[in-house]
């Protein structure tokens, strides 16, 4: 791990996350909504710095609510999209504007979603609405039949699984 990523762990507070990576939770909206889908009521937002060193993944994972991630600072990072029966893997580079990246990227509810560092290490922040909650949070290693479904159809991207 560069010297960098290992400041940023400590000054930042992050942990390690399930999904991989390290993160630590900086808002909890005190408002309260009832999402339209049946779910209990929730925070209305919730953001979480999030940072990959270099050789570390975000595993597939989905939310059950639209999460924004937001580029901060480090190499670019390569974001993972698929819809929920994987009929399309996207790949998005977030980073410094130009180039083809862009600071932001929407991962809609639902949506499969993984991601890694094109360098040595990328901090992000990722925003979620109606806000995050464990609960709400699935991995794709738990779903055997959708994870074999991946690296069938994609195996260029089983490695994040």
């Amino acid at each position: 791990m560069n010297e960098r990523a290992a400041h940023l762990i400590s000054t930042l507070e992050l942990a390690p996350h399930p999904e991989g990576g390290h993160f630590r939770e900086v808002y909890r909206s005190p408002g309260r909504v009832r999402p339209a889908d049946g779910r209990s009521e929730r925070a209305a937002l919730t953001t979480i710095y999030f940072l990959l060193v270099g050789g570390e993944v975000s595993r597939w994972h989905r939310v059950a609510s639209d999460e924004v991630w937001h580029y901060y600072e480090g190499d670019a990072l390569q974001l993972l999209t698929a819809d929920p029966r994987f009929g399309a893997v996207r790949s998005h580079v977030l980073g410094p504007v130009g180039g083809g990246r862009h600071p932001y990227h929407v991962v809609e509810a639902g949506w499969w979603q993984a991601a890694r560092s094109t360098g040595s290490h990328t901090l992000v922040g990722c925003t979620v609405g109606p806000g995050f909650e464990f609960k709400d949070f699935e991995m794709l290693r738990d779903r055997s039949e959708a994870a074999e479904s991946l690296k069938h159809r994609h195996p260029e991207w089983s490695e994040f699984v």
